[in-house]
């Protein structure tokens, strides 16, 4: 966009005078005159009263001052906000989140957002399990997923942002419920409740394979459709929950005790860290922006 010539304008009628006006613009005055004369013909009248001696605005030109002044600094606006988009400090960054584990990290995400880049939105999506997360990720419904998953889509590229471990939620009158840890196999013939087993649900898998590492099938006495669910029905004693130190945290039900599970397995099954994914071809400012902030944030672990 030319704004020169207005930019010229306003530095003559600022001055009234060419030769000053063309040194603040650090110009040769004969192509400001030029300029200021294609502008008048342009706008089909005269902007200045010229003499030997002075230089005054007509009454066309001093209707001009404020418009110019009001196109400059919506070019002035426009460019900075070009500049911090480029930049990744404006734009909308869409997160979907799942479970109760998450609810921290994305509080102290926005918090920190917020504060540092202000011209960013977060538009966040809670999901139950992070299989939906992941698959909106790969349709380009959301930009950023976090959850934990075993299988990353190839065009996803996937990140550890806070560590986590597995913990068993026991009743407060449970035998163990004092304990400082155990293994699964200490549960053996336990009722269980149960997270869903969806596809890629990464606690009821950790539950069939280390209960089987041990060997037993756990017996899964009720399915809850979600972990604040199934802490509940553990308080009630209906049985045991396997679930994550993140979840243990931020609990409050004084009827339900949390003890670590002590395993050390080969072959990850132990894995049940947060990552963040996102897709490998967005090179979208604002998201790397987003993404930096939650990389920094403290260890949640």
């Amino acid at each position: 966009m030319d704004v020169h010539p207005l930019r010229a304008f306003l530095a003559v009628a600022d001055e009234l005078h060419f030769g000053r006006a063309a040194e603040r613009l650090h110009v040769a005055q004969p192509p400001l005159s030029r300029t200021i004369k294609q502008l008048e013909r342009e706008l089909g009248t005269r902007l200045f009263d010229r003499s030997t001696r002075s230089v005054s605005l007509t009454a066309s030109g001093l209707a001009l001052l404020a418009p110019a002044r009001e196109v400059l600094d919506a070019v002035r606006r426009a460019e900075g906000a070009v500049r911090s988009a480029v930049d990744g400090e404006v734009g909308l960054v869409r997160i979907s989140f799942a479970g109760l584990s998450t609810h921290r990290i994305v509080a102290q995400l926005a918090r920190s957002v917020r504060s540092r880049h202000p011209g960013i939105t977060l538009q966040l999506s809670s999901q139950n399990f992070a299989q939906p997360a992941m698959r909106k990720v790969v349709d380009g419904e959301t930009d950023v997923a976090l959850g934990r998953w075993d299988v990353v889509p190839s065009a996803v590229h996937a990140k550890v942002v806070a560590r986590d471990r597995l913990v068993v939620a026991v009743p407060d009158t449970h035998p163990f419920a004092t304990a400082r840890s155990l293994s699964i196999g200490d549960l053996a013939g336990e009722p269980f409740v149960s997270l869903p087993p969806h596809e890629g649900a990464v606690l009821p898998d950790r539950l069939r394979r280390l209960a089987h590492r041990h060997g037993f099938v756990p017996d899964v006495v009720q399915l809850a459709p979600d972990t604040q669910t199934a802490l509940a029905l553990v308080g009630a004693e209906v049985g045991c929950h396997l679930t994550l130190r993140s979840v243990a945290r931020d609990a409050t039900d004084p009827h339900v005790a949390f003890v670590e599970v002590d395993e050390k397995l080969d072959d990850d099954a132990s894995d049940v860290h947060l990552r963040a994914a996102w897709r490998r071809a967005d090179s979208d400012a604002a998201l790397r922006t987003v993404l930096d902030a939650l990389l920094e944030l403290p260890s949640q672990e």
